[in-house]
């Protein structure tokens, strides 16, 4: 029987996806076996201070802080955007010092303070300034960006609590809005510097 060209090309697309599927669903039995890992990886157990608590958690070595923080520990106020260090949306204070999570390495932050979007929340669940002036000032369409962007807001005003729109536009640069809602997140995000000082 000849092959024509047209068959062979489509016998090749038909195998890939075959051998794709087959992998997809033997990753997937192992997640049900609790094997999570790659063959030959080793979890270890930490400790990490997130929130002001300790977690203890097993991480595996090439495993990143936003996975850390969204799949073991559920803090999923923590968003993967890009996976690369490029839109923000991921960051986290570590040491006051705001962080792409996602190009962190949970392994090196042992014995740091980690804090994320849910341990800005005060006793009783009152918001932190900047959070709440996001949410009085509307300063977000969906809103999957905000977390990145209320975390580099705060760690860039424990060190400039009174910045002009310029400095604070620059403080949070690193950071992306898909929507392109960026005047009224700075504005929002100007406001909570404004609340902060009234609580200062």
């Amino acid at each position: 029987m000849s092959l024509s060209r047209r068959n062979f090309i489509k016998g090749v697309i038909a195998g890939g996806a075959a051998a794709s599927s087959a992998a997809y669903l033997f990753r997937g039995a192992g997640s049900l076996f609790g094997q999570t890992s790659a063959p030959g990886s080793v979890e270890r157990l930490l400790s990490l201070t997130v929130n002001g608590q300790t977690r203890r958690v097993d991480v595996l070595k090439q495993e990143t802080l936003a996975m850390t923080l969204r799949y073991k520990l559920g803090l999923t106020g923590t968003k993967i955007g890009c996976d690369r260090a490029e839109c923000g949306a991921c960051t986290v204070l570590i040491d006051d010092v705001p962080h792409y999570s996602c190009s962190v390495l949970t392994h090196t932050v042992r014995g740091r303070r980690i804090v994320t979007i849910e341990g800005l929340e005060g006793p009783g669940g009152v918001l932190h300034p900047v959070q709440q002036a996001v949410v009085d000032e509307q300063g977000f369409q969906c809103a999957f960006c905000l977390p990145g962007f209320v975390m580099a807001a705060v760690g860039a005003l424990k060190t400039n609590p009174n910045p002009t729109r310029e400095e604070l536009a620059h403080a949070v640069s690193g950071n992306l809005c898909r929507c392109q809602d960026y005047d009224k997140i700075l504005t929002s995000l100007l406001r909570g510097a404004e609340y902060m000082r009234r609580t200062t």
